[in-house]
Order: structure tokens, then C-alpha cells, then sequence
């Protein structure tokens, strides 16, 4: 049986490699375009950018799966097989699209920065803080990482709070940006440490939380919390050092301390009890009970709870209202009802602190990490 040659249009020969040759030109200047951005896309976003790279690159996950410790390599490795058998071709495309993503949002945002908000503080990047109306507003401006709080930002709200403390405001207010208050500590703080590396990490992490909860202690205006959407964590136990809690009533409160392997801070293993009473106190801190804004407010965390259609507009006149106060007699009668408890708060911090390190050492906190991750990854 003689063999029929197969006819294949040159045309169509022709605009399959002109596809190809676009689509690496493409995949290069994105290359070129990810070195000039100049905010930090997160871990997330890098960890997606990694695998369209390796699978445009090498093809399909070809590397042996690293050990369960090595939480780096792991997630990269993850993040790169969850591609599956992705063509190259289609990985090119993939990550010229998300880089291109990256660099419209960074323009957009340059843009907004060139025109800032009125009595906008320089010198932040995971904050947005103003003065305005007497009020110094710290906002946690990380929305895309549900407002979690890493090294930076730690730093950035110790920085906020020393000049609201100093400037000429009457009051302070923390708040979030966009759906979350806060998601609390972020958990990415754990994951670039290297197995040599886990003691220095525990007792850094120990002296900067520190300094940051003895700020709340200190901090000699009014402070109020204006709880916008869920907080977790760390920002949910540092509420017991605000004067007033103020919560939409679609915020949620949690601090999954025990599922994480790690120990109450803030102090609130000290203030938490008082507020609330010692059972309470206990199925929050202990068992992870996660509060509905009016349980919250029932239980004395939260000051009042409104409507979320109508939250910030209540809450803003209401504070533009208390900012009218006399100055100096707000901060006088602060220092009087916080003066009585000053040296016990801070002894509890060092001591929450001091637990706190030998629970990020432990085998149970590492293994429970561990295992978030593998949920999380999962979803």
C-alpha cells in the first residue's frame, strides 16, 4: 500500500511558529518587567511566578519532593507540580499575563501615591497613616494578604505609634483596608527560616513582639480599635489594650492559638480573664473559639457593634466628635487609668514573650505549622 504524503499549508506552518516566537518574546520582557517592579508581590504571587517559570522552562515537575521541614523548598516544589502537565507554550503565556497584572497594578498605584490623601504620613509602606481632624489614623494597608502582619509591618506600627503618640492629635485609631482587619501574624514570618537559623528567628520574633505590645502599653492618647472585618491572632489580643473596641457587625474575632502549637500574647492571658471572666477567657485563648462581634461585645471585648452598611459613617462622627475634646485632659485621665496596671502589663508581655519563644522552638509548634500548610494547600 503506497504511503500519502501529508499535506500541511505552509501558511498554517508559518503562523504556528510566528505564535511561538511571540509568545517567547513575550515571556522574555516579562522577564525584564518583574526586575523594575518595585513592591513585593508577596509569597503567594512569587511562589505561582516560580512555577509558570520552571514549567515554560523545564516542562512538568521533574525534581525529587523535598523533606517536610524544609518548608521553602516544599512550597516551591508544590506550587511548581500543582501545574500538572501545563504545555510550555501555555506556562509562557500564563506568567507574561500575571507579570503584566503585577506592573498595571504597581502603575495604578503610583499613580493614586502621586495625588496622596490629605495629612498622609511618608515613610510607610504596609501602613497607611494620615492626620486629619485630630485624629492620626493607622490603617494596615495590606488587603491582598488579609491585612497579615509581617516583620516590616510589625516595625511600621511601632514607628506610627511613637508619632501619634508625640504628634498633636487628640486621638489614634486602628484600622484595617479592605474586607479583613487583620489576619494577624503572618505565617510566611515562620517559613523562610532555615533548620540552623530556628533559635535566632524564635528569640528576634520574641524581642521585636515585645517591643510592640509594651507600645500599646504605653501609648499616652486614647487608642481605639475600629474593627472593620475579621481579626485573628495578634491584633484580636492587643484589643485588651485599646481604650475603645469599635466592630462591624460582620467582624469575627479568633486567636487559634492551641491549632498552631503556640501560647496566648498581648496580654491578654492577664486582660482577657478580667474582660470576659475565666471560662470565656478560656474557650477563646485555650480552644480556639472564634466570637461573633456581638458575642464579643457581650463578653466586654467589644465597645459597641454597628451595621456594617452604616459602620464607618457612625463610628467616623462619633471619633470626630471625642477628637474635639480638650487634648490634654484625655491624655492626663488615660495615664490615671492605666497607670495603676502599667508595671503589671509589661511583666506579663516578658513573660508571654518567654513562653512564646520556647513554643516557636518546640517540635508541637513546628509539626502544627507544618500541617496549616498542607490544609492550606489542599483548598
Amino acid at each position: 500500500r503506497p504511503t500519502q504524503a501529508v499535506c500541511v499549508p505552509a501558511t498554517h506552518l508559518h503562523m504556528t511558529a510566528a505564535t511561538m516566537q511571540v509568545s517567547q518574546k513575550e515571556f522574555q520582557k516579562a522577564q525584564e518587567q518583574l526586575k523594575l517592579l518595585k513592591k513585593d508581590p508577596g509569597n503567594e504571587t512569587k511562589l505561582k511566578l516560580y512555577a509558570l517559570f520552571k514549567q515554560a522552562t523545564e516542562g512538568p515537575c521533574n525534581a525529587p519532593k523535598p523533606g517536610m521541614l524544609d518548608f521553602v523548598k516544599k512550597a516551591k516544589w508544590d506550587a511548581w507540580n500543582s501545574l500538572g502537565s501545563l504545555s510550555q507554550d501555555d506556562a509562557r503565556q500564563k506568567y507574561a499575563d500575571l507579570v503584566s497584572s503585577l506592573v498595571s497594578a504597581e502603575s495604578a498605584s503610583q499613580k493614586k501615591e502621586a495625588s496622596p490623601e490629605e495629612g498622609r504620613h511618608d515613610g510607610y509602606e504596609t501602613l497607611i497613616v494620615t492626620t486629619k481632624n485630630n485624629i492620626t489614623k493607622i490603617m494596615f494597608n495590606r488587603p491582598d494578604r488579609k491585612n497579615a502582619i509581617n516583620h516590616q509591618m510589625y516595625r511600621e506600627i511601632i514607628k506610627a505609634l511613637e508619632e501619634a503618640g508625640k504628634n498633636d492629635s487628640t486621638i489614634a485609631v486602628i484600622t484595617g483596608n479592605g474586607d479583613y482587619y487583620s489576619s494577624g501574624n503572618d505565617l510566611n514570618n515562620f517559613t523562610n527560616v532555615q533548620p540552623g537559623e530556628m533559635e535566632k528567628m524564635a528569640k528576634d520574633g520574641a524581642v521585636l513582639l515585645k517591643e510592640f505590645v509594651g507600645h500599646f502599653i504605653d501609648f499616652p492618647k486614647p487608642l481605639i480599635a475600629v474593627v472593620n472585618g475579621p481579626a485573628i491572632g495578634i491584633c484580636v489580643t492587643v484589643l485588651g489594650l485599646c481604650d475603645l473596641v469599635y466592630a462591624s457587625d460582620r467582624a469575627t474575632f479568633h486567636s487559634p492559638f492551641s491549632q498552631l502549637g503556640q501560647s496566648p500574647e498581648g496580654c491578654s492571658s492577664y486582660l482577657f480573664p478580667k474582660i470576659m471572666g475565666l471560662a470565656k477567657a478560656s474557650e477563646m485563648l485555650l480552644f480556639n473559639k472564634k466570637l461573633t462581634a456581638a458575642e464579643a461585645c457581650a463578653q466586654g471585648l467589644v465597645t459597641e457593634v454597628f451595621p456594617d452598611s452604616s459602620f464607618q459613617k457612625e463610628v467616623w462622627a462619633r471619633l470626630e466628635a471625642y477628637a474635639s475634646l480638650p487634648k490634654n485632659s484625655l491624655a492626663v485621665s488615660k495615664q490615671l487609668l492605666r497607670s495603676m496596671e502599667r508595671e503589671k502589663l509589661h511583666a506579663v508581655n516578658s513573660r508571654e514573650c518567654e513562653v512564646l519563644t520556647e513554643r516557636w522552638l518546640s517540635d508541637e509548634c513546628v509539626n502544627a505549622i507544618v500541617s496549616f500548610f498542607q490544609k492550606k494547600s489542599k483548598l
